[in-house]
């Protein structure tokens, strides 16, 4: 059974699956998910809870089994969680999530109620990752749910109905309709910093209408930025995002080496990669001897399939160019300051990854 985040609700109403599969790339809203689940599970005797963090190796799955199989020491009936960060669970843990999904479905079919709960959490299931019989089996004894992004253009909403949560609103009309578009740019998409800016506003100030010089005053500064987040931008092809990210980094003193250090190295794990699989190594072989894994893993294998070595080779020589020039060099053919090379680059590496690209010789 395959659900979005807006189905769950009337879902729990008509009973607990006994295994939930939560995918997606957005905390904020996993996590939320991942508690009505959690109530609802324990309004019904699920006592206690055992977590496990997954990976593909060095991990112990038989643990997983036995926790699976255990009787709860504290009640009578319990959660199994299981959390794989890059979505690939192995050979063994595949067939350990096959084998819980199997058991949880006879479980169901005999119409006695299990004592575990399974929840497994995943990021965002690509097409490989639904077809595989791991991923098949979990949907068919339980309910897959699927964790979408807020979009931009739906984020002034979001943020309206996040305020009237907790008794606060903004301005009627257009006012309030410009301080919600000022609040959304200032978070970026970024739902965790907007809900604890929400929190911080409900702690600031009392129920009612918020003026915009308080939400203003509240939320000026709430974008940080990180160099994981410039370096995600740029894998994504993300020009405009990846600018400004990279803006914000300089002027919050940011070393503009360490900056090139990090764009450059991405360009050559592109560049490792995409040369090992046109030597036939596996993708999975090719993105572990570039060093690409962790959040990185999920963008190179979307980006490289298009790629091709001459246009990487041309963004890596760039990349070589203002190395030098991040460490006083000059080049008639570049800007003469670190930042407007960094700027040219990034935009460069942009292009190359842009979802759009096709795939240049």
């Amino acid at each position: 059974m395959q659900l979005n985040q807006n189905q769950l609700a009337a879902q729990l109403a008509k009973g607990l699956a006994p295994l939930y599969v939560l995918h997606g790339d957005e905390p904020l809203l996993e996590q939320e998910t991942l508690e009505v689940i959690r109530r609802t599970a324990r309004q019904q005797g699920f006592g206690e809870r055992t977590a496990f963090v997954g990976a593909a190796t060095q991990f112990d799955w038989s643990a997983v089994l036995a926790a699976a199989a255990s009787q709860s020491l504290f009640a009578e009936r319990q959660i199994v969680e299981i959390r794989l960060p890059t979505g690939k669970p192995g050979k063994e843990g595949g067939q350990v999530l096959h084998k819980l999904a199997e058991q949880a479905a006879a479980s169901s079919q005999g119409g006695q109620a299990s004592d575990t709960l399974l929840i497994v959490l995943l990021p965002r299931a690509d097409r490989t990752m639904q077809q595989s019989p791991w991923f098949a089996a979990l949907e068919k004894a339980g309910a897959v749910v699927r964790i979408d992004p807020v979009p931009r253009r739906d984020m002034p909403a979001w943020l309206a109905q996040r305020l009237k949560a907790q008794d606060q609103g903004v301005p009627a009309g257009d006012e309030g309709m410009q301080v919600l578009a000022f609040f959304t740019d200032c978070v970026e998409g970024n739902l965790m910093a907007a809900h604890q800016e929400i929190q911080k506003l409900g702690l600031l100030y009392p129920p009612g209408e918020l003026s915009r010089a308080q939400i203003e005053a509240s939320v000026l500064n709430v974008a940080r930025y990180s160099i994981n987040d410039l370096s995600e931008a740029a894998l994504s092809g993300q020009l405009l995002r990846s600018q400004k990210i990279l803006d914000g980094l300089l002027a919050e003193g940011e070393a503009p080496v360490r900056l090139h250090s990090v764009l450059a190295g991405d360009v050559l794990s592109l560049y490792r990669a995409r040369q090992a699989l046109d030597e036939g190594t596996p993708m999975p072989q090719a993105l572990r001897q570039a060093r690409a894994w962790g959040p990185k893993e999920k963008l190179f294998e979307r980006v490289l399939p298009r790629l091709r070595l001459p246009p990487i080779s041309r963004v890596l020589q760039s990349a070589h160019t203002v190395d030098g020039i991040c460490k006083g060099l000059k080049n008639p053919a570049w800007p003469t300051d670190a930042p407007g090379a960094l700027q040219r680059l990034l935009m460069q590496l942009c292009r190359l990854t842009q979802p759009t690209a096709q795939a240049r010789r």
